[in-house]
């Protein structure tokens, strides 16, 4: 049968907001509804007619409320076949009523969990009967629809409402999808609690809430987010976000997250710093950033830890630039950030919470956990007869945040709270160093007295030689290369210093 006309249903839900526009065309088309506990007191309060389940199964609730509708007349009134004799010849045979819409959701097993709860409260909300109603209507849905949310019920009072309470195939085809999709996403969360402590190689993830993008990376491809954007930021101007953009704001993110302490100002293309510095004033740190590279920063992803005034919108807003990404700004420099329609502004109000990265590779997927160590003066080797000055401890722990998310191999040259220079994605170590010395000097730095910091070992003694003919005297760097006394041995013999972090930091 395609057009199957609703005459019973059962309704058992935790959520009742909104469900007084379901109830209605229920009552108006005179379907027969049946309920537990609470729902059954809220329909009986908005004035309509209701049967218990008690009534129909013969059984209380029992057990705190654990067992209440796993019952063969609550079941098998649902999923008995409508078109198979035998099926029909038994709900007769045994009394069964056939329930022709199931409207049940689930305890909020994820909110109870992010509360804080407790352990015993957490086992509580997961739902036995709620899930088995959903799955045994989804799996029945050649006869019967299936409700599973709140977020449903528009949708389901549309279709019975123009359809004097019938239903498709189709239709109820397509809430069975919406159920199994709301029950899988329940019990990945459910195994993802508990795959805390028994720590299975078994990898579930499940996000429900989606954004189309205009795009993928290019035009030609289809792009897709998942998760809630509103949660990390709020975008107060600018056009949609697209697929690369998310990319860059996410690195932008993740490097400002290194400074807590003094402002600074990042301006990244491609997911790579090309101007991270810090100042007095937004405006200083922004100036000194741009100062770095004058023509990658054009196009790119801006991002500061402070709040972004009028004075700071005045230099900024010269450059042309897709995002910027701030804690807050004042209305004087809202005002001059908006003259450009399509530019984005970004009100940044979290951080990154996930603590695992993946994705998808060869016919699979690989997970990591992310990098969040870096390392200062109390992870520092000094491993050379020359020791560090403040000023130089201060520049490699900064120049060492930055190239930590700078794509390998990578270098980074530093002064003074400002990267004057980086090699980015270079195929040997020693090609990153001399692109960022070419760098430095295209844009007019002398590199004398700065410090360089590099995310590997140095596999050779030729980065730390370039280095000093550079004027560069102090270095930052993992360490653990088999020629690693070799380089040490370099840097004495022309009194450099050398800092091993004992940590490596990749970034492909």
């Amino acid at each position: 049968m395609s057009h199957i006309s609703v005459k019973s249903a059962l309704i058992s839900v935790y959520h009742k907001e909104n469900l007084e526009s379901l109830l209605k065309v229920l009552a108006k088309n005179n379907v027969t509804i049946y309920s537990t506990g609470g729902t059954r007191k809220f329909i009986e309060e908005s004035g309509l007619e209701v049967k218990t389940v008690e009534e129909l199964t013969g059984y209380p609730s029992i057990f705190g409320g654990r067992v209440k509708t796993l019952h063969p007349k609550v079941m098998g009134g649902i999923l008995f076949r409508r078109n198979d004799a035998n099926d029909v010849a038994q709900a007769g045979e045994y009394d069964i009523p056939s329930i022709d819409l199931v409207v049940v959701d689930l305890y909020p097993f994820s909110d109870t969990l992010s509360s804080g709860a407790s352990h015993e409260e957490i086992i509580e909300k997961i739902d036995v009967g709620g899930i088995s109603l959903i799955r045994a209507a989804a799996k029945n849905y050649n006869d019967v629809l299936i409700v599973s949310s709140m977020t449903q019920y528009d949708e389901a009072v549309k279709i019975l409402h123009e359809n004097n309470c019938a239903t498709t195939l189709e239709q109820r085809r397509k809430f069975a999808t919406y159920a199994f999709s709301i029950s899988s996403h329940y019990d990945t969360e459910i195994f993802n609690y508990f795959n805390t402590e028994a720590r299975l190689l078994h990898f579930k993830k499940s996000i429900s809430i989606a954004t189309t993008l205009r795009y993928g990376e290019n035009p030609h491809q289809e792009g897709v987010f998942y998760g809630a954007l509103e949660e990390m930021f709020n975008q107060i101007h600018g056009k949609a976000i697209s697929y690369n953009n998310l990319v860059d704001i996410d690195a932008a993110i993740a490097l400002m997250e290194e400074f807590a302490d003094d402002t600074v100002f990042a301006i990244l293309k491609h997911t790579n710093a090309c101007g991270v510095a810090n100042g007095k004033t937004v405006k200083e740190a922004y100036l000194k950033a741009f100062e770095a590279d004058t023509v990658s920063a054009f196009g790119g992803v801006l991002i500061t830890n402070s709040e972004v005034n009028k004075d700071a919108a005045s230099e900024i807003n010269k450059l042309f630039f897709e995002i910027l990404v701030a804690p807050s700004f004042d209305n004087d420099a809202l005002e001059i950030l908006k003259s450009k329609k399509n530019r984005i502004l970004l009100e940044k109000t979290q951080n990154i919470s996930a603590r695992l990265q993946f994705k998808s590779i060869l016919n699979g997927v690989i997970q990591q956990e992310r990098d969040l160590e870096t390392e200062g003066p109390e992870q520092f080797s000094e491993v050379t007869r020359r020791k560090p000055t403040a000023k130089e401890t201060a520049t490699m722990v900064f120049a060492n945040k930055i190239v930590k998310h700078t794509k390998s191999n990578a270098i980074v040259v530093a002064r003074n709270g400002q990267m004057i220079a980086s090699g980015v994605g270079q195929t040997s170590r020693v090609d990153a160093v001399k692109q960022a010395i070419s760098k430095a000097r295209t844009f007019g730095f002398d590199v004398t007295g700065a410090v360089m910091a590099s995310d590997a070992f140095f596999p050779f003694v030729d980065s730390a030689e370039i280095a000093f003919n550079e004027g560069i005297h102090a270095i930052v760097q993992p360490g653990g290369s088999v020629r690693d006394q070799d380089t040490v041995k370099f840097c004495d013999e022309h009194n450099m210093t050398m800092i091993f972090t004992g940590k490596r930091h990749f970034k492909h």
